[in-house]
């Protein structure tokens, strides 16, 4: 089996209280069994920035969600074209982003809702919960030619920043 090589291109940083910051690269076949073994890198890497606990609970749950969502479709509809899909995770300023690439060209678009049809609803899932966390997401061509989908994602402030911030 191969391993999920990690590297650290930034080096982790930490700036005030939350997470450790830094940037974590994933390299995966293009194969099923990647999607639980990038998710649990993943889930792994977070919990080890310091994002355990109630307070980041619903961030990591999204962030994984995610993960799952976009290997998958990386894996089912880019393989033939790309036999390695490439994770990153970065950590910084107050953010988490987690992309997804593959080799494929096509850049896939958000289906509607539709319930004739039992599949093809991933990307959209990705943008509801990322809009709903109040991130932001995209779809971007590599120079290579291939494609980068992205989302990034809000750390939860402390509490007491809440209590007095507007």
């Amino acid at each position: 089996m191969e391993q999920i090589s990690e590297s650290a291109e930034a080096g982790p940083r930490r700036r005030g209280a939350g997470p450790v910051e830094g940037v974590w690269r994933f390299a995966v076949p293009a194969a099923e069994a990647s999607v639980p073994r990038t998710r649990h890198a993943v889930r792994d890497r977070l919990l080890a920035q310091g994002m355990a606990g109630v307070r980041y609970q619903e961030l990591v749950d999204d962030v994984l969600l995610i993960v799952s969502e976009l290997v998958s479709n990386a894996v089912t509809h880019a393989a033939e074209k790309s036999p390695e899909v490439t994770t990153e995770l970065a950590v910084r300023d107050g953010w988490v982003r987690v992309s997804v690439e593959d080799g494929d060209p096509y850049r896939p678009k958000a289906l509607e809702s539709d319930t004739g049809r039992t599949g093809g609803r991933g990307l959209l899932l990705v943008k509801s919960v990322t809009l709903q966390a109040g991130g932001v997401c995209d779809v971007e061509r590599t120079g290579e030619g291939g494609k980068v989908i992205w989302a990034s994602l809000p750390v939860p402030r402390e509490e007491a920043d809440r209590r007095t911030r507007p």
